[in-house]
């Protein structure tokens, strides 16, 4: 694991990492939190189109940042491992995180609609699910072609 996150940054630093790199990291944090790695894969291509150095700001003032685009309401949490927002750009740290973040939503409404809504922050009158689902199936196209 270490060798794959120096050679993450490399390619970060150098700017050419993409999403058939991430796929290590999208297996790896999905066995450690027993989520779908390609649920991971789906939120990463509906969130920033895999961008590492994605940020959106909220209109409620808090931002999203990285890969996953994780919430700075997670802030408490990332201090808890030692760890700040600006961490979040780093792929590993923000796929485990957005890892960490789906496995609670799971545990909450099993695998469903609901909990991919949970993972953007609303359930009711979201159509985020759908979108993420989309993007699955085009996944799983190209994988069964």
């Amino acid at each position: 694991m270490i060798k794959n996150l120096i050679l993450c940054a490399l390619l970060f630093c150098a700017g050419v990492a993409n999403e058939k790199f991430y796929n290590e990291l999208f297996i790896y944090y999905g066995a450690k939190y027993q989520v779908p790695p390609m649920l991971l894969w789906a939120i990463a291509k509906t969130e920033s189109n895999f961008n590492a150095n994605a940020k959106n700001i909220n209109k409620n003032g808090s931002v999203d940042i990285g890969l996953m685009q994780i919430n700075s309401i997670h802030e408490n949490t990332l201090k808890r491992n030692n760890l700040s927002l600006k961490d979040l750009y780093n792929p590993s740290v923000n796929i485990q995180m957005g890892a960490f973040v789906l496995k609670s939503c799971i545990d909450k409404y099993q695998i469903s609609n609901n909990a991919l809504n949970c993972y953007n922050g609303k359930i009711k009158d979201n159509h985020y699910a759908f979108k993420v689902i989309k993007n699955l199936r085009v996944k799983q196209g190209q994988i069964i072609k």
